[in-house]
């Protein structure tokens, strides 16, 4: 069964530090490229990070550049995503998917709740 289980969501305060860790089982994460995206309360879904293949070319939505990072660790089938300084606006449900656009046919996962709030 191909599954992808996004973890590591929760509460934090304003300036804190998440790691959102995307698991995944029935595929080999590396042969894709995997997006992070998000989904706020009454707003649409948006896409905030995602890793390319080859050469592992990374790319920041402009709200979270230079406060998050995604990373691979592909002995672990799983793609992170620091997220640091977090702010209020930051919350919302992060999903990872098995590609940069949240499109028909692609694997994604249930969800983790972020939280930024004090």
């Amino acid at each position: 069964q191909v599954q992808l289980v996004e973890s590591g969501g929760g509460l934090v305060q304003p300036g804190g530090s998440l790691r959102l860790s995307c698991v995944a089982s029935g595929i080999t994460l590396d042969r894709y490229a995997v997006g992070w995206f998000r989904q706020a309360p009454g707003k649409e879904r948006e896409g905030v990070s995602c890793i390319g293949t080859l050469d592992d070319s990374t790319y920041y939505e402009t709200s979270v550049k230079g406060r998050f990072t995604i990373s691979r660790d592909n002995a672990k089938n799983t793609v992170y995503l620091q997220m640091n300084s977090l702010k209020p606006e930051d919350t919302a449900v992060y999903y990872c998917a098995t590609d940069c656009t949240w499109r028909v046919g692609i694997v994604t996962g249930q969800g983790t709740q972020v939280t930024v709030s004090s």
